[in-house]
C-alpha cells in the first residue's frame, strides 16, 4: 500500500490558482484515507463562497496528482463546507468536467483558460520576486535586461521561476533572456522599470489575498495560522 507521504508529497504539487501556493502548505488538505489502492481527500477552503471555479481546479488537480502515486489507483476528492460541493464533487469524482457540473457556465471543460490566466499572472509575479532580490544585489534593471538565464546562480526562488515559465511554454535555455513577458518577448532594456513595477502589483494582490485567506482559514476551523513563508 502506498505510503500517505508519498500521497501528500504529490499534494503539495498542487497549488491554489489564485494565491500560487501548494494546498498542503494553505492547510486546505483536511483529511487524507489509504486503503489498499484507493485514496480519499478532503479538501476545506477559507469560505464558503470561495469561487468555484478555482476550487473545482484543486479537487481535480487533487485526485490527479493522487493518482499519479504508484499504487494509487482510484481517488475520490471532497470539498466540504461550500455552497456549491455538491456540483463540485459530483463533476470530478463522476468525471463529468466543469461544464457538466456548471451547464453553460464555461466554454471549456477543464477550465484551461482560466488555469492559463493564472498561470501568466503566477509567471509575472515569481519574476519578480527574483528581480528584486537580483536588484538588492546589485544588479540594475538596465543590467537585469540583458541578463540570460544562465547567469543566475541555482537558487529556490530562481527554480520556481524555472518552473512558472516552464508551464507557459516558455523557453527555459540557459541562453534564454531572463526577463520577457508571460507571452515570451523580451522585455527591452527602456522598459524594465515600468515591466517591474506592474509585476509588483501582481506580487502584491497575489501574497495580500494569500495572507487573507491564512487568516479566514484559520478563523472558520480554529486552526493555528502557520508562519508565513518567504517565497
Amino acid at each position: 500500500m502506498p505510503a500517505r507521504k508519498e500521497v501528500l508529497d504529490a499534494l503539495s504539487g498542487v497549488r491554489d490558482p489564485e494565491l500560487d501556493e501548494p494546498i498542503t502548505d494553505l492547510d486546505f488538505v483536511s483529511s487524507l484515507e489509504i486503503e489498499d489502492d484507493a485514496a480519499t481527500i478532503r479538501l476545506r477552503l477559507p469560505t464558503y463562497f470561495c469561487a468555484p471555479n478555482f476550487a473545482y481546479l484543486m479537487v481535480a488537480d487533487a485526485q490527479a496528482a493522487a493518482v499519479s502515486v504508484p499504487g494509487i489507483e482510484r481517488a475520490t476528492v471532497f470539498l466540504d463546507d461550500h455552497y456549491a460541493s455538491e456540483e463540485i464533487n459530483g463533476g470530478v469524482n463522476e468525471e463529468r468536467g466543469f461544464d457538466g457540473a456548471f451547464p453553460k457556465e464555461t466554454e471549456s471543460p477543464d477550465l484551461e483558460g482560466l488555469r492559463t490566466i493564472f498561470r501568466r499572472k503566477s509567471f509575472v509575479s515569481r519574476q519578480e520576486q527574483l528581480c528584486r532580490t537580483l536588484r538588492a544585489d546589485g544588479h540594475p534593471p538596465e543590467e537585469l535586461a540583458n541578463m540570460k538565464l544562465e547567469d543566475l546562480p541555482p537558487s529556490d526562488e530562481f527554480e520556481k521561476y524555472l518552473e512558472r515559465r516552464a508551464e507557459l511554454g516558455l523557453d527555459v535555455s540557459a541562453g534564454a533572456p531572463l526577463v520577457v513577458d508571460p507571452d515570451g518577448n523580451r522585455v527591452p532594456e527602456d522598459a524594465v522599470v515600468q515591466h517591474l513595477r506592474f509585476a509588483k502589483t501582481v506580487r502584491v494582490s497575489i501574497e495580500g489575498n494569500a495572507g487573507l485567506c491564512r487568516g479566514l482559514l484559520s478563523v472558520r476551523y480554529g486552526i493555528p495560522q502557520r508562519e508565513e513563508k518567504t517565497a
